[in-house]
């Protein structure tokens, strides 16, 4: 979808999901074992993951290229008088530059852009975890620009240490296509 059509869909609503306070469990799961630290939310839609690190202590900086999205966050953030530093940048375009080694946790949750992978890497401190959830294809599938092929995701974080990886049914109430989720500490 271009940037334009994701400001319409959260512009009219089209999905209530998109606008759910509810995180997935994985980052409840990863973030509840974590000293609050430094987070990135990347391509963070409304911001329900940055939000919920925010009001657990967490510094937070959430990007996403549609604009309606980051004003929805920024309009809960108030509401939940939490801090979140909310950015507009076409990720797609190179507009949201990641610092080398500055964030401890860095979440990319139902987005795919291969070519990020290493920026994202890169922007995780020693020690630091990237949690990624990402649709996969249906079982036999191809890989799309949108959909990882089975196994495709583990590729992306050969020489870190794997914490957590799966692939199959999405575990979210707002996401019904299969997935692959790893957490991946940078060594």
């Amino acid at each position: 979808m271009t940037v334009a059509e994701w400001n319409e869909r959260y512009r009219t609503r089209e999905r209530a999901d998109d606008f759910s306070a509810v995180p997935t469990p994985l980052v409840v799961e990863t973030a509840q074992r974590l000293s609050p630290g430094r987070a990135l939310d990347v391509a963070c839609g409304a911001g329900r993951h940055a939000l919920w690190l925010a009001a657990r202590g967490w510094s937070t900086a959430a990007v996403d290229g549609s604009e309606v999205a980051i004003a929805a966050l920024r309009s809960k953030a108030e509401q939940l008088g939490v801090t979140v530093d909310a950015r507009v940048a076409d990720l797609a375009r190179g507009e949201f530059p990641m610092e080398e080694a500055r964030w401890d946790l860095v979440l990319v949750c139902y987005y795919l852009q291969r070519d990020l992978f290493e920026s994202l890497k890169n922007a995780v401190v020693p020690g630091g975890l990237a949690l990624v959830i990402v649709h996969t294809v249906e079982a036999g599938g191809e890989p799309t620009p949108t959909r990882l092929g089975r196994g495709e995701l583990n590729t992306y974080f050969r020489g870190w240490e794997i914490l957590h990886r799966y692939e199959g049914e999405s575990r979210d109430p707002a996401h019904h296509r299969p997935v692959s989720e790893i957490v991946a500490r940078r060594p």
